[in-house]
């Protein structure tokens, strides 16, 4: 099955523009092209660090802008600058900006100075923290690197407007959506189309038949590998085409396949693909080829080094400027000089922002570096330079395109030279000075790795929890149902998706029975597709809505890795709080049965999601208290429920959909005075054990429950604990050197509690490799209570060995 090509013989679309539209047009191709060739530009004069640009990729942007309308939304890469100031969301000055990386939102908005140029993104947040009216803009989600990374994303936003549409209950949130109308953009390079994301997501949005659509970007290569290489037939289009619906009213995709410099065809097919998504909710895949990349892949290299002549040579004659170029000739609709004008003035657009937006960013450095030298020179005279000062002060003084780092690096190795000396009121003002910079610097690069409004996690009002006094015992599964229930029935945009999550109510039944009361829109079945299942949660909570995303096993949430820690737990840092998805992924994990059933890699999350919060309840009455926690906070978490939990006994709460828990805060589960053990998750009931039979023996132990990983003790009740103590054991299922090395860095390095201890600290955890198979697999591969017994034993054996004998 072919899809045929779209050319330029009737263009319906071409009709409804005037002579100035086409111009204007016309004119933002070149401002681009030249924004291009400025940005390689300054990054081999060594004013910027790299550039990747857009070029060749203007006519296609200009024709998808025409077709975006507010209330829209993107999920792009980093060739689509044309497109951005198409649509009245990018400046010059501001693409500028953030190829110099200045660290200012005003001046970036997209990422305040944080990402490389090309990433871009709208400000979908207030100063406060709280959602603009996205209905009324044309909105971005913040681009990632990664390639295919926005496409799981892009699941999700589109998916939110199929919601809106047809949930009743969703249609009073005017300010996210007008009735489902918005259809999802996103943009792709034809390389980048081999990534399993692309296919994923691609599926999904067939599966769920949303208004997702899709555009290829096609110049032929991946950086130095061409098409051959890459796609099967050379051709996205052709090796999709089994995606082509049927008829109207059928499932499946539209497919338009349109050559990139055909400017009449492209503003026509672009509008036909929109009105198909908007009206009917069909997703739509847009195969844009014969596209050129005139300076290459990026700053990092040429691209004569890999392609042809010929090649080259047929890029320079299908370059898309040139070939609109030739159209506005041809059709008469401008003249030589006049086209001559507009690109003389295009190229002087672009020199005026460029100038502008390196004195934004440039002026600032040089008047603190003004500033320091000032100080620094005083405090030279106050010492003279047998330290070597002068030397120092003249080198930041001479340096002509100096960065903050070089400040601050003369600044520290000053203050070290002077260690020793009288206080002076030189050295003190060099001591504010480089307290002043850190200080900036902090908001200009570290901050905002968490939501900084009202709603943030730590600003939840804590609810305790409330039992009758005849609370029968049930089992937790039911506990969680009973939460989850309340949480829908409190607020209509709480939505639960993943494997097996709807119709019977998830693997373990904490849903049960939820779809028939909510519906199917609300608590959903989804195929095997980690990746886009966390993608769908992303682009949903983007859009406001509040979703829980369920990862069926702990052990496959590496499926589901990549958009957790690029874009998920990057998000408000990268944007500098200008984007939330307040996403929960809701997982089970720890102990069950065999190598791929049993998981606790938390060390490899612990890594991989800072910017989220990871909750681990040892039961699921601690799981529901953080659930309502989170579902009124701003912020993404990941909560792993207890595997072997779900038919333990425990009662019910009456407030079971108002309590809250705080996260970061340990809890005491046994009071000890001879030893703390601190764990978390399945590993509770196991030292709970552990800590009874040591009773027997005459060691008092003090059992902590951590609870929450990220955030980590945050008011250091753990410290608390190793003072009655002077003596701690982490224990935990993850590998040796994970988690629980976690642990005791958190508790000894940053909470300093090492000087409390009378003993060496020690770790207990699982074997290097996975459990295998059965209850002899788990009992020989994780720590089990006797393994905890007997390291707490030998821990006071060490200081006591009279009274505690060698067992062994």
């Amino acid at each position: 099955m072919s899809v045929p090509l779209l050319a330029a013989t009737e263009a319906p679309a071409l009709l409804a523009l005037t002579k100035a539209d086409i111009l204007r047009d016309y004119r933002l191709g070149w401002e681009s092209r030249y924004a291009s060739l400025a940005g390689r530009r300054e990054v081999f004069m060594g004013k910027a660090k790299f550039g990747i640009f857009g070029d060749g990729k203007e006519l296609p942007q200009l024709a998808m802008a025409r077709a975006f309308k507010p209330g829209d939304h993107r999920a792009g890469y980093y060739r689509d600058q044309t497109f951005m100031v198409a649509i009245g969301e990018l400046t010059w000055e501001q693409y500028f900006a953030q190829l110099y990386a200045t660290p200012s939102a005003e001046a970036d908005p997209a990422t305040a100075g944080r990402c490389m140029n090309g990433h871009f993104a709208t400000r979908l947040l207030d100063e406060d923290g709280q959602f603009k009216n996205q209905s009324q803009t044309k909105n971005s989600s913040a681009d990632i690197s990664p390639t295919a990374g926005q496409m799981p994303r892009l699941v999700g936003l589109a998916y939110a407007s199929k919601l809106y549409r047809q949930n009743a209950e969703l249609h009073q949130f005017s300010d996210f959506s007008t009735l489902g109308n918005e259809v999802a953009f996103g943009t792709i390079g034809n390389a980048s189309t081999s990534e399993g994301m692309f296919f994923e997501a691609l599926n999904a949005a067939g599966v769920l038949q949303i208004p997702m659509l899709v555009s290829v970007w096609d110049d032929h290569y991946g950086i130095s590998v061409p098409a051959e290489y890459q796609t099967t037939k050379q051709s996205i289009s052709a090796l999709m085409a089994g995606l082509q619906r049927e008829g109207e009213g059928e499932s499946g995709f539209e497919l338009y396949v349109v050559r990139g410099w055909d400017y009449p065809a492209l503003l026509d097919t672009y509008q036909r693909a929109a009105a198909v998504c908007r009206e009917q909710h069909v997703p739509v895949l847009l195969h844009v080829t014969e596209v050129t990349q005139p300076q290459g892949h990026s700053t990092s290299g040429s691209h004569e080094r890999y392609k042809p002549k010929d090649r080259l040579r047929w890029e320079e004659e299908h370059d898309c400027l040139v070939k609109m170029r030739e159209w506005l000739l041809t059709e008469a609709i401008a003249g030589e000089e006049e086209l001559k004008q507009i690109e003389k003035e295009a190229a002087a657009v672009i020199k005026q922002a460029r100038t502008t937006a390196w004195g934004a960013y440039f002026h600032p450095i040089q008047q603190e570096r003004d500033a320091a030298v000032r100080v620094l020179t005083e405090l030279v005279a106050e010492t003279g330079t047998e330290h070597d000062l002068s030397a120092l002060v003249n080198s930041l003084q001479t340096n002509v395109t100096p960065i903050r780092a070089d400040i601050v690096r003369t600044l520290r190795r000053v203050l070290r030279q002077v260690r020793g000396r009288k206080p002076s009121a030189g050295r003190r003002a060099a001591q504010r000075l480089l307290e002043e910079c850190l200080a900036n610097s902090a908001d200009y690069y570290n901050s905002y790795l968490f939501s900084q409004s009202e709603e943030a996690v730590g600003n939840i009002e804590e609810v305790p929890v409330q039992y009758a006094a005849d609370a029968a015992p049930v089992d937790g599964r039911e506990v969680l149902q009973a939460c989850f229930r309340a949480n829908f029935e409190r607020d209509p945009r709480v939505l639960a998706f993943g494997e097996d999550v709807g119709h019977i109510g998830d693997v373990n039944q904490a849903f049960a029975g939820l779809q028939d009361e909510f519906g199917e829109l609300r608590v959903t079945d989804t195929g095997i597709r980690e990746c886009t299942i966390v993608g769908q949660g992303i682009g949903l909570a983007l859009r406001g809505l509040r979703p829980i995303a369920e990862i069926q096993y702990l052990d496959y949430l590496v499926y589901a890795l990549a958009p957790l820690t690029d874009d998920l737990a990057t998000l408000q840092y990268r944007t500098k709080g200008g984007q939330k998805a307040p996403l929960i992924v809701r997982t089970r994990g720890h102990r069950l049965e065999g190598v791929w059933h049993s998981g606790s890699p938390i060390q490899m999350i612990l890594g991989a999601i800072r910017g989220m919060h990871l909750c681990v309840p040892r039961d699921m009455t601690q799981a529901a208290g953080f659930y309502n926690t989170l579902l009124r906070s701003d912020e993404p978490a990941l909560v792993i429920e207890c595997l072997n939990g779900y038919r333990r006994k425990e009662k019910l709460p009456s407030n079971v959909g108002e309590f809250t828990l705080p996260l970061g805060r340990p809890e005491v589960l046994r009071e000890g005075t001879d030893l703390t053990i601190v764990t978390y998750g399945a590993m509770c009931r196991i030292v709970l054990d552990a800590a009874q039979q040591l009773a027997e023996v005459g060691i008092d132990v003090e059992v902590v429950d951590v609870q929450t990983l990220l955030p980590f003790d945050t008011d250091q009740l753990i410290t608390d604990s190793l003072r009655k103590t002077g003596r701690v054991l982490f224990a935990d299922e993850d590998v040796p050197g994970g988690a629980t090395a976690y642990m005791l860095q958190q508790v000894l390095d940053n909470q300093q509690a090492y000087q409390l201890l009378d003993s060496a600290p020690r770790c207990l955890s699982a074997q290097a490799h996975r459990p295998p198979y059965g209850s002899d697999g788990d009992y020989f591969s994780k720590p089990n209570a006797e393994d905890v017994f007997d390291t707490a034993y030998e821990m006071l054996r060490e200081v006591e060995p009279a009274r505690f004998p060698a067992i062994y």
